[in-house]
């Protein structure tokens, strides 16, 4: 039975592991872009959510702030009160819509976290390597 050894130098070895670093760090640029895209796509249909919100809500809640204030007259409410407070619930409700757009446009929201984390077990497998 023969041994086939496999005897490269040291140049070869130091070359081979610049092209597998090399690799490494183009598959984490690539990840890094397609996070990044995931997280645009995530913050733009936030961000259609708010406008869609916008323009969908007023119309359905002037109607609804106007039978809401005619409700409150018909119960004998003043007509100024009864639109005052018909606008405090449109406030609240408007406030809501923006709070939520804005949570999901948060930076956590957005950060490249699954990038960070492969890098990070990266530079610690290298400096394992390395010891």
């Amino acid at each position: 039975m023969s041994t086939i050894r496999d005897e490269r130098s040291i140049a070869q070895l130091v070359g081979d592991s610049i092209s597998e670093l090399t690799k490494l760090v183009q598959n984490e640029i690539d990840l890094a872009r397609a996070e990044i895209v995931q997280k645009l796509s995530r913050g733009t249909a936030a961000a259609k959510l708010i406008v869609g919100g916008a323009i969908f809500l007023t119309p359905g809640i002037v109607l609804v702030l106007l039978a809401v204030a005619a409700e409150l007259t018909a119960l004998g409410l003043s007509q100024p009160l009864a639109y005052l407070f018909s606008g405090l619930g449109a406030l609240m409700i408007a406030g809501a819509l923006v709070w939520i757009g804005m949570s999901r446009l948060s930076p956590s929201a957005l950060k490249p976290s699954a990038t960070l984390d492969q890098i990070r077990q990266d530079k610690a497998m290298a400096t394992e390597l390395i010891r």
